[in-house]
Formats: C-alpha cells, sequence, structure tokens
C-alpha cells in the first residue's frame, strides 16, 4: 500500500514542500544568530558579508545546475544529492572552530539548497501545468513558514542558553531523512522529452514562426530574469541584516521583528495562493513589487521602533507572492522546458543575494546599515520595472513559438 500512495502526485508535491520547509529554516540560522555568530569567531559585518557571499554563490550554482542536470539524469537524483550536501554543510559549521573552515561550509551548504530550491520549483510546474500560481505559492508558502519559525525559535533558544552550534547542528541532521524520501518517492522525473513534458502529458505541437525564436524567447526569460534577481536581493538584503538594523533592540524583539516580517511573507503566499489564478500573474507580480518597496522605505526611516516593525512585515506580506508569481510566469512562457527555466530562475534569483546582501555588510561599516537597508527599497522598485519590461516583450509571443527555441 505504502509503495502505492509514494507513487500518487500529492505525496510528491508533499515531499517538496518539506523541502521548502527545510531551506526555508535553514536560511534564518545565520540571520538569526548573526549576534551570536559574529562573536564566536571575532568577525564583523565584512566577514559576515564574506559568508553571504560564498553561501550565495554556492546556492546560485546549485539552482542551475541542478535544473539543467535534472534535464539529464531525472529529478530523484539531483534531490537526493542536493538534500545530502545540503546536511553535510550544516553539520560542518556547526562542528567547526575556525572562521575560514566555515566559510567552506557554506559551499556544500549552498550547493544543496539551491539544488532544492531549484528542484523542487521545477518538480511543482511539471505537476501542476493547470494551476502554477496557486501551486507555486502553496510551496513557497512552506518556504515561508520555515523562514517564519526560525527566528521565534532561535531567539528564545539562543537566550536560554543552548548554544548556537548546537542549533546548526540539528538543522543540518533533518536533511538526511528528507533525502531518505527523496530517494523512495515516485517524483515526475524531469528529463526533457521531444514529444512529453516531464509529467508525462503531450506538449502541443509546435507552431511554424518566420521569428528568430532563439532571441525572442531569450528577451521575457531575461526580464524575467532580472527581476526576481531584483526581488531576491531587496528581500534577503532585508532578513539576511533586519536583526543588525534593529541592533539597539533587545535580542528577542529584534529576532521577533525578523519573524513578523516572515509572518507576513507567509500571509502574502497564502492569500495568493487562494486568489492568485484569478489575476494576471505578471501584473499582480509588479503592484506587490511596487507596494512591497513602497513601506519598506517607510520602514526604515520610520520615528518609532513598533511602527518599524509593523511596516517591516507590511513589507513581507506584499513581497510574498512575487518570487512564486514569476515562477508561473516562466513557466507559462516555456511550459516545456520546466525544469530548466525553473533552475535559471532559482539561480538567477540567488545572483541577487550574491549582488547586494553581502555587500551590505561592507555598506554597514562604511555609510551606516540605514542606508544599505534604504538600497533593498530602491533595488525593489528595479523588480517591478523589469516585469514591466518582461510583461511588453512577451505579450507578442505564442507558445509554438517559444518551443521552437
Amino acid at each position: 500500500m505504502l509503495p502505492v500512495l509514494l507513487r500518487r502526485r500529492a505525496a510528491a508535491a508533499v515531499l517538496g514542500c518539506l523541502g521548502f520547509l527545510l531551506i526555508g529554516w535553514s536560511g534564518l540560522v545565520v540571520p538569526s544568530l548573526v549576534r551570536q555568530v559574529e562573536a564566536g569567531f571575532g568577525q564583523t559585518d565584512a566577514g559576515l558579508g564574506l559568508f553571504y557571499l560564498v553561501n550565495s554563490i554556492a546556492y546560485a550554482a546549485g539552482s542551475v545546475g541542478g535544473g539543467m542536470v535534472t534535464e539529464r539524469f531525472g529529478r530523484r537524483s539531483v534531490l537526493v544529492a542536493a538534500a545530502l550536501l545540503h546536511g553535510v554543510g550544516l553539520l560542518a559549521q556547526g562542528s567547526v572552530a575556525s572562521w575560514d573552515v566555515f566559510l567552506l561550509a557554506g559551499i556544500p551548504r549552498g550547493l544543496g539548497s539551491g539544488g532544492i530550491d531549484g528542484g523542487v520549483n521545477g518538480l511543482i510546474l511539471d505537476l501542476f501545468p493547470e494551476a502554477r500560481g496557486r501551486a507555486l505559492n502553496t510551496v513557497h508558502l512552506f518556504f515561508s513558514l520555515g523562514a517564519l519559525g526560525a527566528p521565534f525559535a532561535f531567539g528564545v533558544l539562543a537566550e536560554a542558553g543552548v548554544p548556537w552550534q548546537l542549533l546548526v547542528n540539528g538543522t543540518g541532521l533533518v536533511s538526511l531523512p528528507l533525502a531518505a524520501l527523496f530517494a523512495v518517492t515516485d517524483l515526475a522525473d524531469g528529463r526533457r522529452r521531444p514529444d512529453r513534458r516531464p509529467s508525462g502529458r503531450t506538449a502541443a505541437p509546435a507552431a511554424p514562426s518566420r521569428a528568430r525564436p532563439g532571441l525572442v524567447a531569450a528577451l521575457p526569460l531575461a526580464a524575467l530574469s532580472l527581476a526576481i534577481g531584483c526581488y531576491v536581493a531587496s528581500e534577503m538584503g532585508v532578513s539576511s541584516w533586519l536583526v543588525r538594523f534593529l541592533a539597539a533592540a533587545p535580542l528577542a524583539v529584534a529576532t521577533s521583528a525578523l519573524g513578523l516580517y516572515w509572518a507576513g511573507l507567509t500571509v502574502g503566499r497564502l492569500v495568493s495562493a487562494r486568489f492568485a489564478d484569478r489575476f494576471d500573474h505578471l501584473a499582480l507580480a509588479v503592484a506587490a513589487a511596487i507596494v512591497s518597496s513602497a513601506a519598506l522605505i517607510g520602514a526604515v526611516i520610520a520615528p518609532s521602533l513598533p511602527l518599524a516593525i509593523v511596516l517591516f512585515a507590511l513589507v513581507g506580506f506584499a513581497s510574498g507572492p512575487i518570487y512564486p508569481l514569476i515562477m508561473a510566469v516562466g513557466g507559462e512562457r516555456f511550459p516545456d522546458r520546466a525544469a530548466a527555466v525553473a533552475g535559471v530562475l532559482a539561480g538567477a534569483a540567488v545572483a541577487g543575494s550574491v549582488v547586494y546582501p553581502p555587500l551590505m555588510g561592507l555598506l554597514s561599516v562604511t555609510v551606516g546599515l540605514p542606508a544599505a537597508m534604504f538600497g533593498t527599497a530602491i533595488i525593489g522598485f528595479g523588480c517591478a520595472g523589469a516585469l514591466l519590461v518582461a510583461g511588453r516583450v512577451a505579450a507578442p509571443l505564442r507558445a509554438g513559438q517559444v518551443r521552437a527555441a
């Protein structure tokens, strides 16, 4: 009976949600414990920015490489390897006394997280072609739930005297049963076939076109990549540095503010999962990016701590649907290349976290963290602009032309 249940589409979707729950939780380990990590290794914000850089580059490589490799070797092998790498990296980071080794351990951890991110996005795109907006918002809701729970839990446990290394190791151990579940669950294999989608559904035949398909297809993908990169640069800039931004507040208050930011993201994705497919996905993402960026400016310049915390929660709520909506647009645009496109977009997303959040560490010790945080709002407006460009270049293209690319 169990093997039969594991072959069902729902089982694969649930496992994808669990994978996102884990990487959402683990992604907030260092931002939540930033004070303990910096003190334990004698590092400044600049050193922490270097860690974010190393981890983000590895995450981007895992996202892009995982999506591409999936088309050749199948989704099961990639996701099992990704979960194992993620766990090994975390276990190493919680067990070493050297800052250099801690940085190096960010490489397998980042590769694993990125592989899970890109692999699960491709899985969901393949499993639910008829409702991508709702499905992607649902799975990203679990990422938000993981990120929501981590700051509250780590803040309470750290103040109770639990060593931060033990919290990192505990998160790493959870990756091992996840890898086992990926190994036994029947997943859409994700390999590209000339006549069938990875989920087994027959793709529509290509329509003839005189357009330059490679160039025409590349333009919207490039614009979507820029948009998702800007979004993640803004989101991770806030998430990675919010506890430090609120340095004057007690640790419990600062971590609670980070938790409320992710609570807003969680609620935003929950609402979007319910209503997103009633609207144009791209237009909804543009509106969300504009609102979140405006609220972020208000949070940075807020005259009081309570008002700033409320506005950061609003930023999270407006930001919640943006990432999954961009992924949904990519899946609609390239329906027969879901694994590869999900990997490219996930990699572009992480490229955003490579560029700006690590730079915020250097800005913090030069012009100040408030100025660096203000930059995240400007980048958010850039996300909205890139989405508008994607809409303009994508509108005239038909699905058959995409497949010809």
